[in-house]
């Protein structure tokens, strides 16, 4: 499961049973109640038998990490105790521009763009986050990198 989270939104994607494509779900908004939010998401993982959970970390574009990087952190911290699936923080820098970029290319309107980026944004992150995860994996089986 990959996770967008925002200031009033989290977007959320999920792979497939093999982990070769990530696809958009859902947007749960921000309400204000970090427990329902966790609890929400917390009941997609246990309907979709999600193994793992991948956060995106909004690092600046200088790699250092900001306000924003620093909210998440307090709710991967919470979801952490809330929760015995494994959550990975991934960086997600110009994830939601590339999403951006796509639903521009599909030729979405604004108002469109504006109710699926964040969805969008969790999946173009849990993509990367798995094409990364199975290059890693193939070069450890190959022996490369090792020392």
């Amino acid at each position: 499961m990959g996770l967008d989270v925002g200031d009033k939104t989290i977007g959320v994607a999920l792979s497939d049973e093999l982990g070769i494509s990530a696809h958009p779900v859902t947007v749960i908004k921000r309400i204000g109640s970090i427990k329902k939010e966790i609890a929400e998401l917390l009941k997609i993982a246990e309907e979709q038998e999600v193994i793992e959970i991948v956060v995106g970390k909004p690092f600046m574009l200088d790699g250092s990490v900001g306000i924003q990087a620093e909210k998440v952190e307090f709710f991967v911290e919470a979801l952490r105790r809330r929760t015995r699936i494994p959550v990975v923080e991934f960086d997600e820098r110009l994830t939601t521009m590339e999403a951006e970029r796509v639903l521009i290319s599909a030729g979405q309107s604004r108002e469109k763009r504006k109710e699926v980026i964040d969805m969008l944004a969790a999946s173009v992150l849990l993509s990367a986050y798995m094409e990364q995860k199975s290059s890693r994996e193939k070069r450890d089986e190959s022996g490369e990198n090792l020392e």
